[in-house]
């Protein structure tokens, strides 16, 4: 009999083991590269157009969904950077986008027994928690903050199934569906990324003198890839994890983007038609 117990609680222990290790596992999903800032890529075209953001018209939305609550973030007017874009061939576009999280603001909607959602409301202590766990808090040293404020997407390369010439579309809007793909930096790290856009050009005449930018369909965002994990202050890991803490906080963030950018003034005047071929 005490080697049948003994044995069941050795069985007992090993399979609890198992579970906490795979736990654990899971939780040390593999850690994107450290970066601390992205470049601008290079021009595609000698002829390209510079596009300046316009800060104070970006949005940028997240929602992140779990079983027992739901998250929706914001941050507005906190995006900035150029895009580099070739009207004759908008496949040689890149550009840096570059968001400050400070002016993050997360709701909570709590999700009943029922399976329906309750009302959506702001709660200060987790708008504080998500500080800490982005490493943005006030016990941040100010260094550290300054980096991890920073978030980042350089566009490296485009595609569309599309047509790829904006002289060939007709109207004073011409929209076109690209995916582009690059690097995302988040938290210092640094991870691949594509996003697919919705870009819609203003005309006049031949120039394009604006365009509205914004995500076809919102991406995602490991929490674990970039580090970001439950914190109880800077530096100090809480103890429940982000597996722990799953039925109530989603592993992943489900982003959208949208911002409107101008020509810069130097290339403000320099008619679509005159890109040059790509090298």
């Amino acid at each position: 009999m005490t080697t049948i117990r003994t044995r069941t609680l050795l069985f007992a222990a090993l399979a609890a083991a198992s579970v906490s290790a795979a736990a654990c596992q899971e939780e040390k999903a593999p850690l994107a590269p450290a970066a601390t800032e992205l470049k601008a890529p290079a021009a595609k075209a000698p002829a390209a157009a510079t596009f300046a953001i316009d800060r104070a018209g970006s949005k940028v939305e997240l929602m992140m969904e779990a079983p027992q609550e739901k998250i929706r973030g914001r941050i507005e007017g906190a995006a900035e950077g150029t895009l580099q874009v070739d009207p004759a061939d908008i496949t040689r576009t890149t550009g840096l986008i570059t968001i400050d999280l400070s002016p993050l603001e997360l709701f909570q909607t709590g999700v009943g027994d029922d399976g329906k959602p309750g009302q959506e409301k702001k709660s200060d202590l987790q708008n504080e928690h998500a500080r800490t766990w982005l490493e943005i808090s006030k016990d941040t040293p100010a260094d550290v903050r300054e980096k991890n404020t920073r978030a980042q997407f350089a566009i490296k390369s485009i595609s569309t199934s599309g047509e790829k010439d904006l002289s060939k579309l007709s109207g004073a809007e011409r929209s076109v569906t690209v995916t582009a793909s690059g690097d995302l930096l988040l938290h210092q790290r640094q991870a691949p990324k594509t996003v697919e856009l919705v870009a819609t050009f203003t005309y006049e005449g031949d120039r394009p003198t604006r365009v509205a930018v914004k995500t076809a369909k919102p991406f995602a965002v490991g929490l674990a890839e970039h580090d970001v994990r439950p914190r109880e202050a800077f530096g100090k890991l809480a103890q429940k994890t982000l597996e722990v803490l799953s039925p109530k906080v989603a592993k992943e963030a489900m982003v959208s983007l949208e911002f409107t950018a101008t020509p810069v003034k130097n290339d403000a005047a320099a008619p679509a038609s005159t890109a040059a071929p790509a090298p």
